[in-house]
């Protein structure tokens, strides 16, 4: 007797996705409620005083309305997607792994980086992750200052022997006061000089793979590709 088959369960529509972002954002951002109202009340209300000014008829007035909406609307989606990503790493962050989920999904245009770190305690869990891009080599120490320190320091060095003539620089995602907050890597990366054309970028990354250091295990408690935690097993 042939067994039924089971139909593959069917991906939320857009909407669907959409009020999911936005309940997930709600539950770690408790002031993006009254930032969307924000987002869409202000362009409606510009564009009704434009109208009134500028437009002079019914149906002027009505065309700047429903631009007004329609700017509202975008703006809003762009400000729910920035707290959205923002509340997804405070979920992640502290966690072991959470600077490698944000290297592979979150870095902008110029700039590579894998989720893999490149060196790691295995009594502390901290760990050391590569970046490449128009601004050099910038290692990323994963952890308190004071026990990443060493092993930043100890990564460039190894660089260093390969690439004596490309800048390399740190960033720190830890409990320091003074460290990157997680949701702020890919923004801190733009903020390195530009020292390096594509193809020297390229170059480099290529040259990098020579040191060998990119199977290391990622740490356990991150899924990069979920960018949330992984349950204990």
């Amino acid at each position: 007797m042939a067994r039924p088959t089971t139909k593959p369960e069917k991906e939320p529509g857009r909407l669907k996705q959409m009020w999911q972002v936005f309940q997930m954002t709600r539950r770690y951002d408790s002031s993006i409620v009254w930032l969307l109202i924000l987002c869409l009340v202000v362009p409606i209300g510009a564009a009704i005083v434009l109208g009134v000014l500028l437009g002079g008829n019914v149906l002027g007035l009505v065309l700047y309305i429903i631009a007004g909406v329609l700017a509202g609307v975008l703006i809003g989606l762009i400000v729910l997607g920035r707290r959205a990503e923002k509340a997804a790493y405070g979920q992640i962050a502290g966690q072991p792994g959470a600077v490698g989920a944000v290297l592979k999904s979150g870095l902008r245009r110029n700039w590579t980086g894998s989720e893999m770190p490149v060196n790691v305690s295995p009594r502390t869990q901290d760990a050391v992750y590569r970046a490449v891009g128009r601004g050099g080599i910038v290692l990323i120490g994963e952890g308190p200052k004071s026990r990443t320190q060493p092993m930043l320091d100890k990564e460039r060095a190894s660089v260093h022997r390969i690439l004596p003539n490309v800048p390399i620089n740190f960033l720190y995602v830890g409990p320091d006061a003074d460290a990157t907050a997680l949701d702020r890597v890919p923004r801190a990366l733009g903020r390195f000089k530009n020292v390096l054309t594509k193809a020297e970028v390229l170059a480099v990354s290529n040259r990098l793979a020579s040191l060998g250091k990119n199977g290391l295990p990622i740490p356990k408690g991150i899924d990069p590709q979920r960018v949330r935690a992984q349950r204990p097993r």
